[in-house]
């Protein structure tokens, strides 16, 4: 009965772990969400361009879910490009998926399509370095 008390109690906690970090991973729905959680957020936040219908869309979204994830001083906001025509107009996006690093309301570095995870991590270390910088 306690090893099964136990059990319940990890994984609560980690389900609430989990939804915790929630609200690091974010949809974007319109122009005026994107101003406010991308462009004026304190944190630096990667920028996903992505299409239900795209199979290399549906390899990177998780990784890139797994990569912030446990990061406290980065986002990851999804935006699908079929629901958001003028953000895909306004960032020039011709291909999906394509990614955009953004750190405060400017973009610092992007990629198009399914990349290598070096290329992930140099992304994510461009933008996490001001902030190991200050901690310094």
């Amino acid at each position: 009965m306690l090893h099964n008390v136990r059990n319940v109690l990890r994984l609560s906690a980690r389900a609430i772990s989990l939804l915790s970090r929630s609200n690091k991973k974010f949809e974007i729905t319109d122009n005026t969400e994107f101003v406010s959680k991308v462009m004026n957020s304190r944190v630096p936040v990667i920028v996903n361009f992505h299409a239900e219908w795209c199979d290399p869309c549906k390899i990177l979204t998780p990784k890139l879910e797994e990569l912030v994830g446990p990061m406290e001083d980065l986002h990851l906001a999804i935006i699908d490009v079929e629901q958001n025509p003028e953000l895909v107009h306004t960032f020039e996006v011709k291909a999906v998926p394509a990614v955009i690093a953004v750190s405060n309301g400017l973009v610092v570095d992007k990629f198009i399509g399914l990349v290598e995870a070096g290329m992930i991590d140099n992304l994510i270390k461009k933008l996490r370095k001001p902030a190991v910088d200050e901690k310094s």
